[in-house]
């Protein structure tokens, strides 16, 4: 069931009856899902698919990533905005992160793996891989269940065909004494779903809908994962589906680390003729990830905004 309580997040649980296709529990959860990501933008998934053997793993291998030399973490490097290496500066001086291209694909993981350590390191890779197709697969389920609700599942075939993923890698160090706690600034995600996971350590804060109240992600269960939406998504939905602002503040006193799978479509999006109608007329052209994330990217003061209305909204 979808948690009432308005200073929460919601939490819906992934696992045994409520993901068998056709049930009555199957519907309700999607019902819920829908309801959550319109009202909130995002939701507390627990998903069982992922064990907390693999929980504790994964955590293990990527700790030494952020040790190795400036110069072998700068190999992980991209042409395309925040797809590569974040070195720890202005704005953000707490965070250091890497980003794994189609980390589902064990070629790509073993790419990446060599550009770290050239000479290989085998439990990192397939623990990292592991992680990254189960959590591709949490993506796709809930994908699935949203389609469904919304009922444009003869959609999902293609949508899912041209979906690629981008797992970014965080850590965000203790601030000194007196310095900013800001871990991550606030902004949306440009992406059509996130997959969100953490070590023990909170941080991520999610704003409600009215922009009134900052909402903490405090799950202890180490098979909760934050499950959210991007901008994407908001137009594909023709402006129903929310793509909350999050932020990160660093509380603790130890270091916090996670991890963060991000799909993104290859193929033109657009919003289904399904969701046209009097009450709810097109509210979005047609545009793709790419010419998106440039427009992003051209001005640093859209980080904290909402841009697509702006970049491809239709002027009523």
């Amino acid at each position: 069931m979808v948690s009432e309580t308005p200073s929460k997040l919601p939490t819906i649980e992934l696992g045994g009856e409520n993901t068998k296709t056709g049930t009555n529990q199957w519907k309700t959860t999607c019902k819920n899902i829908r309801k959550a990501m319109e009202e909130f933008g995002c939701f507390i998934a627990i998903y069982d698919k992922v064990s907390i053997d693999l929980h504790n793993k994964v955590f293990k291998v990527i700790e030494p990533m952020f040790d190795l030399p400036e110069e072998v973490k700068a190999r992980n490097w991209s042409n395309l905005p925040y797809h590569g290496y974040y070195k720890p500066g202005y704005p953000m001086p707490l965070l250091d992160s890497f980003g794994v291209e189609n980390a589902p694909s064990f070629d790509m993981t073993v790419k990446f793996t060599t550009l770290l350590w050239p000479h290989g390191n085998p439990q990192f890779c397939e623990t990292l891989h592991e992680y990254a197709k189960k959590t591709s697969e949490l993506e796709q389920l809930v994908t699935r269940m949203i389609f469904e609700s919304y009922g444009v599942e003869k959609y999902l075939e293609s949508h899912l065909k041209s979906t690629s993923y981008l797992l970014r890698i965080a850590k965000y160090r203790v601030p000194y004494k007196d310095e900013d706690n800001l871990g991550a600034l606030g902004h949306t995600d440009k992406n059509f779903v996130t997959i969100l996971h953490q070590n023990d350590i909170h941080g991520l804060e999610v704003l409600t809908k009215d922009g009134q109240h900052w909402l903490s992600y405090d799950h202890s269960s180490p098979q909760s994962f934050v499950v959210m939406a991007g901008e994407p998504f908001l137009a594909w939905s023709n402006n129903r589906i929310h793509a909350p602002i999050h932020r990160v503040i660093m509380k603790g006193e130890k270091p916090r680390y996670s991890l963060a799978l991000f799909s993104t479509s290859k193929d033109t999006i657009e919003t289904p003729k399904e969701l046209v109608d009097d009450d709810h007329p097109l509210q979005f052209k047609p545009f793709d990830y790419m010419g998106l994330l440039g427009f992003y990217t051209e001005d640093v003061t859209r980080m904290g905004v909402c841009t697509i209305k702006d970049y491809c909204g239709v002027q009523n």
